[in-house]
């Protein structure tokens, strides 16, 4: 009987063992006016919106933050947020970091074509959009690019080097 539990407990530990989770005070299921762009018919406040993990997998050497919208009448998505080299010992994003320069991380750039935080800005009358908040675990420190790298390539980077990743969804129209 003590082996059998013993064995449970063991397997549950394993199983609970990678629980990286992505939250956010700020978002919920639809994205607001705060989260909205200002520019490209847009006019939102383009404020970038509060950011937590937490059990990231102890090999965690530095973390990146995307957003993404898939739905972008591009062929190809929107990159609208692209943040990397974040010390692994921090765990929080506040509200506004996308919209500031920050030594505790690197903004390149979006598909907006600047660096730091580009808002939900879909064509109006398209379907809703799914904005993919991302936050990746990375087995490096640093990934040695710069903040006028675009996103394409930091977006390769970090995939090579990602270990773990938690995400959230929200969703935006106009």
């Amino acid at each position: 009987m003590k082996k059998t539990l013993l064995g449970l407990v063991c397997c549950a530990s394993f199983l609970f063992a990678d629980n990286f989770t992505l939250s956010s005070s700020d978002l919920k299921g639809q994205l607001t006016k705060k989260q909205e762009f200002n520019g490209f018919g847009c006019s939102g406040e383009n404020i970038s919106p509060q950011l937590s993990w937490e059990n990231a997998p102890k090999e965690t050497k530095s973390f990146a933050v995307t957003v993404y919208d898939p739905d972008a009448p591009t062929g190809s998505g929107w990159w609208h947020w692209v943040v990397f080299d974040i010390s692994k010992d921090k765990t929080t994003l506040a509200s506004g970091f996308g919209n500031s320069e920050s030594k505790d991380a690197i903004q390149s750039i979006t598909d907006y074509g600047k660096s730091g935080f580009g808002g939900a800005c879909p064509p109006l009358g398209d379907k809703a959009h799914r904005y993919i908040f991302t936050v990746h675990a990375l087995d490096v420190e640093t990934l040695g690019l710069d903040k006028n790298t675009n996103a394409a390539t930091v977006g390769y980077y970090i995939n090579s080097h990602t270990i773990s990743k938690a995400s959230l969804i929200s969703y935006y129209k106009r």
